[in-house]
């Protein structure tokens, strides 16, 4: 590998957010703290890749040293950010599922309205897809099955996002325990 090359990293996602047809915020996860700590930071970013992207026909763009994958849908504009050395399929896939999953959850009817009726459905989605800029699902229906939605049922409900916190809280844990034995492993050695 090249000296001058990152090291491979399972931080593929440094951020994940939606906007409306005005590039006005509707949900937004940053993973990577030192990208953008500010809240105002953060807006100045999307506000530029939103004014070069709103217009576009790509599905690609590289703003401030990042790979950025977007889709546009009726009135909304959906975006995953990588590093500028990420795999662009990787994103693409990122975003792939969480737009296939979202489209599950609206009932097809994705746009800002039904998006901000249905917003607490639309973080378990990406909190199921992503993890602190680590992927863990890139299948919508393994998504869904997580969140525990069906397009006939209700809106989601108490219970399934105690059972979606639950499961979390024990991947992390698990993901957790699997680091300690890396790391004992590494120092048997």
């Amino acid at each position: 590998m090249d000296a001058a090359s990152p090291e491979p990293s399972l931080y593929t996602v440094k951020a994940v957010f939606i906007l409306d047809n005005d590039g006005n915020r509707l949900l937004s996860k940053y993973y990577d703290p030192e990208l953008y700590p500010s809240i105002k930071e953060q807006r100045n970013f999307e506000s530029n890749i939103f004014n070069k992207t709103h217009k576009a026909d790509n599905e690609i763009a590289f703003l401030e040293g990042l790979t950025i994958v977007y889709k546009s849908s009726i009135d909304l504009f959906f975006y995953v950010a990588g590093s500028a050395q990420e795999n662009e399929l990787m994103l693409m896939s990122v975003l792939s599922c969480l737009f296939d999953s979202l489209t599950h959850i609206l009932r097809k009817n994705v746009e800002r309205k039904c998006l901000l009726e249905n917003m607490e459905g639309a973080f378990l989605v990406v909190d199921e897809i992503i993890d602190g800029g680590v992927i863990l699902e890139s299948d919508h229906q393994q998504v869904l099955q997580k969140v525990n939605y069906r397009a006939d049922d209700n809106p989601l409900t108490e219970q399934s996002v105690t059972q979606h916190l639950t499961e979390k809280l024990a991947l992390t844990s698990n993901v957790l325990q699997s680091a300690k034995d890396q790391i004992k492993w590494s120092i048997l050695k």
